[in-house]
């Protein structure tokens, strides 16, 4: 893409001169459909990232990404150390698991954790000691671009980094294809367009620095030619966080591609069409056009396992909703209790009427605030029945409004999809592609019957 020549102005009032300008893509492509949402961001961005109180127990789960569940490798009555493998990664598509803080093993049994279905899983848990005390570790520092590709590989593999934007899938698996195939495009998704979440944009404000090296790390990793960052343009603050990290490091070949303020202008394929202008195909992946994406939180772990040596044990969690006092951003040790992190921001302010874990659009509902954060615990919302959060009705017939097809951002015909859902009808579902539904919600949100399109796609997906 050409790069933009002329000066523009951000929400919020910031403006760039010519030169700052040279790391701007044009603008993007127009986005398919979506909605205009309430961002709901600000509230949890009034203070800086805070560091979370080490909890008395830790209870890690053992499948924290897509693929097989990792093996534990440790016995109750254990002593560990933080960073110390606790739970080894299983065949191609796994990931490690690693102790979050130092103390004892005091049970491996099936404990409840934050899935849809509710179900208890397999968890380590480790009673803390207090002393936080880590393992010995060493990171390849200044040196990074002085080893291999697949040496990279190999570290990020062994600190079980997984995609922290909520989708989980072993962060190393993606970067195989660099090591094969030619990659034309790396993409780093600043996007974070679903309300209330903004543990990505907070990591930027501050830590923007540490992202672009560990940009840099992947870009060299995969070998790709181009690296490009796509972040929504109401974000002044990382923005300008991001620019100045670039050009303080002089990594003049990463561009800053600024989006429209669109649901869901940060899903994969609706975010490498707008700043590249390419179409992923039909239930491909970006792959197949030399294109790999990577999320802000997964980035800066790369930074710390392959500059420092650190295994990923943290991450950002947003703290937030109307029925949270101080809503905020805290670094938090995975395995900690969400009710910590609750009383840690204040507090309810009021009963929840329900939790919800991620943003508005893409969430769900939590059975307790007493499961642990996971690697991709990236939001907990506290909700009040008076926001939007909730403005749920009984559903109706659905009138063929066509709301639905105009908002749907993959360009699918939503209201058919619904009544070969509810007739089972797979082979009409496969021919209208049901399969390329990204979930996002726009359809059930704009919908003036107020049906719950996507649980009958969800539905309809794993049956089929």
């Amino acid at each position: 893409m050409l790069l933009c020549k002329k000066r523009v102005s951000l929400h919020g009032g910031a403006t760039y001169n010519e030169a700052a300008m040279s790391m701007i893509l044009e603008k993007p492509v127009p986005p398919r459909g979506g909605v205009l949402l309430p961002s709901h961001k600000a509230e949890s961005l009034q203070s800086p990232i805070k560091q979370a109180k080490l909890p008395k127990k830790l209870t890690i789960p053992l499948r924290q990404h897509i693929g097989v569940t990792a093996v534990p490798v440790v016995e109750k009555g254990d002593r560990v150390l933080k960073g110390q493998v606790i739970a080894q990664n299983k065949g191609l598509i796994s990931a490690p698991v690693h102790a979050s803080s130092s103390g004892t093993v005091i049970d491996i049994d099936d404990y409840p954790i934050a899935n849809v279905s509710g179900r208890p899983e397999a968890c380590i848990v480790i009673e803390t000691d207090g002393k936080d005390e880590w393992e010995e570790y060493e990171g390849i520092g200044e040196d990074v671009f002085e080893v291999s590709p697949a040496e990279i590989h190999d570290l990020i593999l062994a600190a079980g980094i997984v995609g922290m934007g909520g989708a989980g899938f072993p962060s190393a698996v993606k970067m195989l294809p660099g090591l094969h195939y030619e990659i034309n495009l790396l993409i780093m998704n600043a996007a974070e367009c679903d309300p209330y979440i903004s543990c990505d944009e907070a990591l930027l404000r501050e830590r923007a620095r540490d992202v672009v090296q560990g940009l840099e790390i992947i870009r060299h990793a995969v070998q790709a030619g181009e690296c490009v960052i796509g972040i929504e343009e109401n974000k002044p603050e990382a923005i300008e966080a991001l620019r100045e990290a670039i050009d303080d490091l002089g990594e003049t070949s990463i561009k800053l591609g600024l989006l429209p303020c669109i649901y869901p202008a940060g899903s994969e394929k609706q975010l490498i069409r707008a700043l590249t202008g390419k179409e992923v195909p039909s239930q491909g992946l970006p792959l197949d056009i030399g294109i790999v994406c990577y999320n802000v939180g997964t980035v800066y772990a790369v930074y710390e396992a392959v500059a420092k040596g650190k295994p990923l044990v943290s991450r950002i969690v947003t703290v937030t909703g109307e029925a949270i006092k101080k809503p905020g951003n805290l670094e938090v040790l995975i395995g900690t209790p969400m009710d910590e992190l609750i009383e840690q921001c204040g507090g309810y302010s009021q009963e929840a009427d329900r939790l919800i874990l991620g943003g508005q659009m893409m969430g769900f509902p939590l059975h307790s605030d007493e499961v642990p954060v996971t690697k991709t615990s990236n939001c907990i919302i506290a909700s009040t029945g008076n926001d939007e959060l909730h403005q749920h009705e009984d559903p109706s017939p659905c009138i063929r409004c066509g709301r639905c097809a105009e908002a749907c951002p993959v360009s699918l015909v939503p209201q058919q999809l619904y009544w070969f859902s509810k007739a089972n009808d797979y082979d009409r579902l496969r021919e209208f592609k049901l399969m390329d539904c990204i979930e996002c919600g726009c359809c059930s949100y704009v919908c003036p019957s107020h049906i719950p399109l996507v649980q009958y796609y969800q539905k309809a997906k794993m049956n089929i």
